[in-house]
């Protein structure tokens, strides 16, 4: 039987991180990982770019957190956004920091991080094993002695260690390998899971999107997010159409409330902003210069073209209850008024959310009631340690998930209960 100090099952952004900092404290690691090769998920984050932090203040990050934050509080002091960009920078990975303190390798490829980080990790001294997972946890006297792997080829190991890091990320895109084993393993030796559903995830509306509509983003607009009929949500940004609904960045960060308010069967609406620059009344002067810049005799097509882009014109005009084709005039008051009313409220009724395989993180997971969060270790089990989505800690998109990945990677992997 082989014998290691520390197993850390997983190989993303936490495992990785987790293991090295192990190692570099002179245990014997051994890293798990169930696919072909580590970090597969890091590799397509941030489509293929990698926004791997955040430089924003402690306060304002922990405001990013939805659930955790003040679980990960210390652990993102110990190692927080400017200390990740130094390590990444040390390790060879030129960084650039973007629109909205975002920071992103200044190659432009995910990959090299992933790499890089790989690289660092055997640097340090740690095993690799991949097409390994790890299908069971052994302890004696609640503390971990080691664990069951099955290969790919069908056989099994038993190997010893004294202690175990679970970094083995959510349910969302499980063909990168986070396929849920981790709340498995966890369960079994007694920790609370916390309902898992998808997190940062596209969401489905009441109707498919008219085909001119499909993959068409909009910019600049506001949108809020309506439950039962008030107002819970607002999002300033980006939104894109998608065949089934809608998806985005501003979608993708109301999603959280959105998805619990759907589990939960409640009345889910958003409503869009086309013009959030403009009060009705500055609005309704646009549209009056508009329109007297046109004939009368003009479709109301051209009108409709002054304020939206050109495949959104039949949508606009169906929600407004107006034939783009008819003549200017006469556009009656109750005209402007629906038109105005769609513009500053295109409301999308919501049935239903995207599945793990389109969310970018995992809410739910871990109780971390059951964690010390000033070491990452169970306080059920001894010797057992938590890292990244595995734990019920979740985040907005534009670099959050990858940093607490990283902290609480790097805490676990210190050992210093």
């Amino acid at each position: 039987m082989r014998h290691y100090s520390t197993v850390v099952i997983g190989g993303g952004a936490a495992g990785i991180m987790a293991a090295g900092i192990a190692a570099a404290t002179g245990r014997k690691v051994l890293l798990c990982e169930r696919m072909e090769k580590p970090q597969r998920k890091v590799r397509i984050t941030g489509k293929g770019r990698c926004n791997l932090t955040n430089l924003c203040s402690e306060e304002e990050f922990l405001s990013k957190v939805r659930s955790g934050a003040d679980f990960v509080r210390y652990a993102w002091q110990q190692f927080d956004s400017r200390t990740v960009m130094q390590f990444f920078e040390q390790i060879g990975v030129p960084l650039s920091v973007e629109r909205g303190r975002r920071v992103f390798p200044t190659s432009g490829r995910a990959w090299d991080v992933a790499e890089a980080h790989i690289a660092w990790c055997r640097q340090q001294g740690v095993e690799i094993a991949t097409h390994a997972r790890v299908e069971e946890l052994h302890t004696q006297n609640k503390q971990i002695s080691g664990i069951t792997v099955r290969y790919n080829d069908g056989s099994t190991e038993q190997i010893a260690c004294q202690t175990a890091i679970l970094a083995t990320g959510g349910a969302s895109y499980p063909t990168t390998g986070s396929t849920g084993d981790g709340y498995r393993l966890a369960h079994q030796l007694g920790h609370t899971i916390v309902p898992i559903r998808p997190s940062l995830t596209p969401l489905i509306a009441d109707r498919p999107t008219p085909k001119p509509l499909i993959d068409f983003t909009l910019r600049n607009i506001s949108a809020q997010l309506y439950i039962d009929g008030k107002k819970a949500a607002e999002e300033f940004g980006e939104l894109t159409f998608t065949p089934l609904g809608v998806g985005g960045a501003i979608v993708l960060r109301l999603s959280r409330q959105a998805v619990d308010a759907l589990i939960d069967e409640r009345k889910v609406e958003l409503r869009l902003d086309l013009k959030p620059a403009l009060t009705v009344e500055q609005l309704e002067a646009r549209i009056e210069r508009e329109k007297n810049a046109l004939s009368t005799k003009t479709p109301l097509r051209q009108l409709l073209a002054k304020l939206v882009p050109s495949v959104m014109i039949a949508e606009l005009a169906r929600r407004s209850q107006l034939d783009p084709n008819r003549p200017m005039a006469p556009l009656t008051d109750s005209d402007r008024q629906r038109l105005i009313g769609t513009l500053k409220a295109w409301r999308i009724p919501l049935t239903d959310y995207a599945p793990f395989r389109e969310a970018i993180v995992t809410a739910g997971g871990v109780c971390t009631d059951e964690v010390d969060p000033l070491t990452m270790q169970s306080k059920l089990i001894r010797g057992l340690y938590f890292a990244g989505e595995v734990l019920d800690i979740d985040a907005n998109t534009g670099g959050y998930n990858l940093q607490l990945a990283y902290s609480t990677g790097h805490l676990a992997g210190k050992l210093n209960a």
